[in-house]
Parts: structure tokens; sequence; C-alpha cells
């Protein structure tokens, strides 16, 4: 295919949550960045999956994690997606977190929240996917941050007619 921006656009029109995924690198610091590539994958046992792009600096410290947060975000939280999107010095500075169960860091405001064990990682083209199994979660009243066309949006909670 030679029409990348293209079919990114395409791409661009299913909407997507957006998440900030969390983890501790060798020396016990916390890393994290955005990503909207996030899905369910089972119940039994609960998994979830998000990717990486290949090229990515924080590619290793996910790669060697034993266990990663995937933050779903609210909708007064996309300053916190930007902010986990680009390169800062230290994103984490002035930001509210917890330990979680697992122990790594479990941001303060987000919708929910999914502790795995990194379980699976396999190329997909230039992505690499990371199956998680859920080890703990949490979830809370608050609209989730999502994205489409390119842009932050919010959902509008107005019953779909049948």
């Amino acid at each position: 295919m030679s029409d990348h921006r293209s079919f990114r656009n395409a791409l661009g029109r299913f909407v997507t949550g957006v998440t900030i995924v969390t983890t501790l690198d060798e020396a016990g610091r916390p890393v994290g960045l955005t990503a909207n590539s996030f899905n369910s994958v089972s119940l039994d046992p609960p998994m979830v999956l998000w990717s990486l792009a290949l090229r990515s600096q924080n590619r290793p410290v996910f790669e060697t994690a034993r266990h990663y947060a995937v933050n779903i975000l609210a909708s007064d939280q996309h300053a916190l997606s930007d902010r986990f999107a680009r390169p800062v010095a230290d994103r984490f500075a002035g930001v509210s977190w917890r330990a979680g169960h697992c122990g790594v860091p479990v941001l303060d405001g987000v919708t929910a929240v999914f502790e795995c064990v990194n379980a699976t990682r396999m190329e997909g083209g230039d992505h690499l996917v990371f199956l998680g199994r859920v080890e703990a979660f949490d979830h809370f009243d608050k609209e989730p941050l999502i994205y489409h066309s390119g842009r932050y949006a919010t959902p509008d909670y107005l019953p779909v007619p049948r």
C-alpha cells in the first residue's frame, strides 16, 4: 500500500478510547506513554491487549517489565494524554499517581485501570503487540476521553434508538 495517509485517515473513523500505559523501569522509576490501541481479548482468563511502535524509545522497558497498567483516561484528562504522548524529561512530574496492586503506577482521576502481567508479546508490522493477563482492575463513574478523526472528543450518552 502506498497511500499511508489515506489509510491512517480511514482508521481515524473508528472511535477509540485513550489510555496511558504505565510501568516501572529496572531502577524502579515510573515510565508511561499514551496509547489508543487498546482492546479486550478474553473474560476467562481476563486479558487485554495494546500495541507500541517498534521504534518507541520506551519499547525495551515495556518488553522486559513484569507488570504494567492500562489507565483509561477520563474526559477531563486530555492534557495528561498530550503530556504522555510527547517527549518530556519527566512525564510523571506533578502527576498524581499511586502504586497499584501489582506495584506499577496507577494514575489518579482515570475512569478505569487494568493492572496486567506482561504475558505475551509479538510483532505485528511496525508495532509490538502486548497481551496482558489482568491481575487487578478498578472502574469509576466518569466519562471516558475518546479520540476520533485526529482529535479528542467526549461521548454523547443519548441512547441509540432500536
